[in-house]
């Protein structure tokens, strides 16, 4: 990798310079400056009571400080600037690591992408060694539970309700899909605003770096927040056991991880630092740790009332809205492996009405496929999963009646790596490292 090029590309101050909360509009807003020019974003809590226990006003005001360092990171990778201004927030040793971490794995795909070592410039310093304590707030024994319009989330959903846990789908930016999924489920939706600075758009157009975040970062640290205005003691997210997986490992031997902030590796990280500075009540976990993606798919093939409404296609997905007619593109990873790991669970013209194609008919489709299975390539920079359920699908499906004579399967069925590929693993390995509380663990076993 290169090292950064003398331009304007980089700046020489990045400041974090406020945040601030109306209690009355429920509006936060994250404030940066680069070299002098502001950007400002906001996050809106739609009818967030304030609370009045001074306890829970001082963890939130803490939990959004720990917001605003996080999110951050879509702002200071436009410039990569020399210096960082800490100078607003209270920054203490294990945060200053935590954030370095944070940025250096959260942005090790776009400094891939871009040719860049950023190794030595993503440098947190801690300027606060007064250690900064959570608060006791008894919040009550219920789940926000992070929705994504796709299988994984829904899968999530129903677990915890299946395990008598109250739930509180929740979600961040305006997809249609997702509050189609929560109306299916028979829900209510939380749906919290964000806002990215304008100024960003503009930085972008003068020929800002531009690339991959840890979008899923960000997002956590606004559900702690709203978790305590709302007043939820458990944030679940749905990040299965093949985020773990590198998509790629570069030239020097480092892993890049398309995944990295939904990796277990984050999710301690995470969960410590919120515990220790916000407030150990609040249990920050992924449900589904222990299970694979196929494990996941199986369930989800039995959950029928979301199958018209459902998408794992990321084209859907973005702040400014969908990019696709639809709900699924039939051109991208997300859409082949969705097609991949359901089709040992369902028939074919079950999945052709799920996603309007055959893609494991299309000769056009071997490239991708091929990628999903690590032939000749690394992973698609993509939430997929790993490499080797990839392949096992390929091998399941291969000695299925309605499956094997697919172009797709019929090709990859003759493959010596597709023969020597595991079993599907269909049932979740509770004994693997996870964050899942005891007592939701012990529910979720009996399920």
């Amino acid at each position: 990798m290169s090292e950064l090029p003398e331009s304007s590309r980089q700046a020489d101050v990045f400041a974090f310079s406020a945040h601030h909360y109306d209690a009355a509009t429920g509006q936060a807003t994250l404030s940066y400056a680069i070299d002098g020019r502001e950007l400002v974003e906001t996050i809106t809590f739609p009818w967030a009571p304030w609370p009045t226990d001074a306890s829970r006003q001082a963890a939130f005001f803490q939990a959004l400080e720990l917001l605003h360092l996080i999110a951050g990171v879509s702002y200071y990778k436009a410039v990569l600037a020399s210096d960082m201004d800490l100078s607003q927030c209270r920054v203490e040793p294990q945060v200053a690591d935590f954030l370095t971490t944070l940025y250096e794995q959260g942005l090790a795909e776009f400094a891939y992408v871009n040719d860049l070592d950023i190794s030595q410039l993503v440098k947190f310093k801690s300027n606060s060694d007064r250690p900064v304590s959570g608060f006791d707030l008894n919040l009550p024994g219920r789940a926000l539970v992070a929705m994504g319009g796709g299988k994984d989330s829904l899968v999530c959903l129903e677990l915890l309700r299946d395990a008598g846990i109250e739930v509180q789908p929740v979600c961040v930016g305006g997809s249609t899909l997702i509050g189609d999924t929560a109306k299916a489920a028979g829900l209510p939706l939380i749906r919290i605003g964000r806002q990215i600075s304008p100024l960003l758009s503009e930085l972008n157009a003068e020929g800002a770096w531009n690339g991959h975040v840890p979008v899923t970062a960000i997002n956590s640290a606004i559900l702690v927040c709203a978790a305590i205005l709302y007043g939820y003691s458990y944030v679940v997210f749905a990040n299965e056991a093949s985020a773990d997986e590198a998509t790629l490992t570069d030239a020097d031997g480092n892993e890049v991880n398309h995944q990295y902030s939904k990796s277990l590796a984050f999710e301690q990280a995470f969960r410590q630092v919120t515990q220790q500075r916000v407030s150990a009540d609040i249990e920050y976990f992924s449900l589904l740790r222990p299970y694979s993606e196929v494990a996941i798919t199986s369930r989800f093939a039995q959950l029928r009332c979301y199958h018209p409404v459902f998408s794992s296609c990321n084209r859907n997905f973005h702040l400014g809205g969908s990019r696709i007619e639809g709900r699924w593109c039939g051109q991208c990873p997300k859409c082949r492996f969705a097609a991949l790991a359901l089709a040992p669970f369902l028939t074919a013209a079950q999945l052709i009405d799920i996603q309007g194609t055959d893609l494991l008919n299309r000769e056009d489709q071997m490239d991708g496929f091929r990628e999903l299975c690590g032939l000749d390539s690394d992973k698609p920079f993509e939430c997929v999963g790993s490499i080797a359920e990839s392949r096992s699908a390929f091998q399941a499906l291969a000695g299925m009646k309605d499956w094997s004579d697919k172009a797709v399967v019929a090709e990859f069925g003759q493959l010596p790596e597709i023969q020597q590929a595991g079993k599907l693993a269909l049932e979740p390995d509770f004994s693997s490292p996870h964050c899942i509380p005891p007592h939701i663990l012990s529910r979720l076993s009996a399920l």
